[in-house]
């Protein structure tokens, strides 16, 4: 049933249906199965690349299998805040997790990035990221230490004077840029190869057309990030149950 737990057979089809390179929505169809659901299963069980649909069973059992250990010792997590669901919570941030380490984070540096940007306050202290993750602090440290280092989280002193980590509403914005940085510095390498190679050659062709790519990717990736910056700090619109309402509605 749509609203039931997956199946081990419905595993071994959205593997096939990832295996095939089929759209998430795709797969979700021929299951009747919403499309978060298989974006959440497969993003929590290795991402695209890695999906196994008996590893996933497996997994899911042993998550199952901790939550009634947990409920059994109590007593029960406390109450989310806005009425959260608190599973649905851990396993986004599962997925979040899950795409952040897809695109290159190491993976308690992705931990650490999702637990502040979930956070209401996008700040926490080292002695809370510790306790939600359920890890060491020399673990926290170190994923701060390196964060810090990307210019993806920065620290702040709060009234009682404790050290706090928070995530910038310039965060995303940086990251554009540096992409840009990024695509500039290989156009500029790209084209070095030309002269080496010999401008009339096969390959210095090519990496003059990538080094082209690259200048043209790079600069509409800074122009938008520019024109996009002042979203970041705007609060979103809601509905009139004080809900966000999702961006495809707004006018």
């Amino acid at each position: 049933m749509p609203g039931g737990r997956l199946t081990q057979q419905e595993r071994q089809q959205i593997a096939l249906g990832v295996a095939d390179g089929l759209a998430y929505a795709e797969i979700a169809r021929r299951l009747d199965r919403p499309t978060s659901t298989i974006t959440r299963e497969v993003m929590r069980n290795g991402g695209p690349t890695a999906y196994r649909a008996d590893l996933a069973h497996r997994a899911t059992e042993r998550r199952a299998h901790r939550r009634r250990q947990a409920a059994l010792r109590g007593p029960q997590a406390p109450e989310q805040a806005y009425g959260r669901d608190a599973e649905a919570v851990r396993e986004y941030e599962e997925v979040f997790t899950t795409l952040l380490i897809g695109q290159g984070l190491p993976k308690m540096m992705a931990r650490v990035l999702t637990c502040l940007l979930t956070a209401d306050a996008g700040s926490l202290t080292a002695s809370e990221l510790v306790q939600r993750l359920q890890v060491s602090p020399a673990s926290v440290s170190k994923a701060i230490a390196f964060l810090e280092s990307q210019g993806l989280v920065g620290r702040e002193r709060d009234e009682r004077r404790r050290e706090r980590y928070r995530v910038d509403d310039d965060v995303w914005y940086q990251s554009m840029l540096a992409a840009a940085r990024a695509n500039a510095q290989l156009a500029q390498t790209a084209r070095q190869g030309v002269s080496i190679l010999g401008p009339e050659s096969p390959a210095a062709a090519r990496l003059e057309n990538i080094a082209r790519f690259l200048d043209f990717v790079g600069e509409s990736i800074a122009r938008a990030a520019e024109q996009a910056r002042e979203i970041l700090h705007t609060q979103p619109e809601t509905t009139s149950d004080g809900t966000v309402k999702p961006s495809s509605d707004r006018g």
